[in-house]
């Protein structure tokens, strides 16, 4: 810690004044201890209570920079940013099962899967469900293989996994799922499979594999594993769901047609 502290501040402007304090407080102390000055060595002890409050003030715009940086690593940043591409992935699948696109989405976690990313396409762009889309829709060119989801970011696509060869798998599992289960069995990340038939949605993860989601509980399920915790709902599906459940009023029901005293409908 003490050695990349040295290399944040060594390019500083404040480095040669840091330095110049640093030599003349060493030598002070090492001169009252030799010859036993107990005045200056009394002074340089009241004087390190000042430095600490002088290195404050001239290091001000390093160490706010350096806090910053520190508030955004990944270590602190990382639950917020895990929801938020839960929440993404969920949207995305969603659409893709509602669609029928065919598509196979691998979530890294621990184990690098790097060398899988390589047989594909770099993409290293940020995830959205347009992206997703786009990706599996069955005239683009990235369609097939799988799509490498690393840190919040599409890290790759149309990338080849290896298929599970397993003999007690069901015989209705497509290449597509096999893919899935394969790329578990090989590492720890978790892999989503639609099927391109049926629109199913499944979830492979630690050499197994779960089938026939709803979105509803996919969504929840995707969030106990990648968050390990319930799906918690974001503010516009909060206000999507209450629209849906709000009782209509009377008076807000508007025929389409009223009746005229003589008996005629008027349009």
């Amino acid at each position: 810690a003490i050695y990349y502290g040295y290399l944040y501040f060594r390019g500083t402007r404040g480095a040669k004044v840091l330095t110049g304090l640093a030599i003349v407080f060493l030598t002070l102390t090492l001169i009252s201890t030799l010859l036993n000055l107990v005045v200056i060595g009394w002074i340089v002890r009241s004087f390190s209570v000042f430095l600490a409050v002088a290195l404050v003030v001239i290091f001000q715009p390093e160490l706010r920079r350096g806090l910053a940086a520190l508030g955004g690593h990944p270590i602190f940043s990382l639950t917020s940013e895990k929801r938020e591409t839960v929440h993404d992935l969920a949207e995305a699948v969603t659409q893709l099962a509602n669609k029928q696109f065919g598509a196979l989405i691998a979530i890294e976690r621990d184990t690098s899967i790097r060398v899988y990313e390589e047989t594909g396409v770099i993409i290293d762009g940020e995830f959205s469900v347009e992206l997703i889309l786009t990706i599996f829709h069955p005239k683009a060119a990235l369609h097939d293989g799988g799509v490498i989801i690393r840190n919040g970011r599409v890290a790759a696509a149309a990338c080849i996994f290896p298929v599970s060869q397993r003999e007690t798998l069901d015989r209705s599992l497509g290449l597509r799922h096999r893919a899935g289960l394969g790329i578990t069995e090989e590492s720890d990340a978790v892999a989503v499979v639609i099927s391109e038939e049926t629109g199913g949605i499944s979830i492979c993860h630690r050499r197994r594999i779960e089938r026939n989601f709803t979105p509803e509980t996919f969504r929840q399920r995707i969030a106990e594993i990648l968050l390990h915790s319930k799906y918690e709902e974001t503010d516009s599906e909060k206000l999507a769901r209450e629209v849906d459940l709000a009782p209509a009023r009377d008076d807000a029901l508007v025929p389409d047609q009223k009746e005229r005293s003589d008996g005629a409908i008027a349009v």
